[in-house]
């Protein structure tokens, strides 16, 4: 007896008629967040790369979140994670944001400190 996957999104707030369609739709969403995600990458808005947070340009934590949301979604959806049970859902989906999250942290404050290092130490940036 096959299994029947659900055919929505976004908690149900879309709703499709067979698979493919809701392939379709999940391609159309996945495409609209990396169309946003090229965009702000080629036009760079000021307010956006002036602004800091969190010692980052807010416009650096929009395109982690960005990617993450994508991630997620693409193991939500296409590895079928929605029809499984919470504790394995958890497992699979939250563990590895967090250590994207962890990894992204620690790239960024080294980055930092070797950037602040070379600006007013004794080191110069020679390449």
């Amino acid at each position: 007896m096959a299994h029947e996957h659900k055919l929505e999104i976004f908690r149900g707030l879309l709703k499709f008629k067979s698979n493919v369609t809701k392939i379709w739709g999940v391609l159309v969403f996945l495409t609209i967040v990396t169309a946003v995600e090229v965009g702000l990458g080629i036009t760079k808005p000021e307010i956006l790369t002036k602004n800091y947070f969190i010692g980052m340009k807010v416009l650096n934590w929009i395109f982690i979140v960005l990617t993450l949301v994508k991630a997620y979604y693409i193991t939500w959806d296409f590895m079928h994670m929605r029809d499984e049970k919470s504790s394995l859902r958890r497992a699979v989906v939250w563990t590895p944001i967090f250590l994207v999250c962890y990894l992204i942290a620690i790239l960024l404050f080294e980055a930092d400190y070797i950037y602040n290092i070379f600006k007013t130490g004794y080191v110069t940036w020679d390449f």
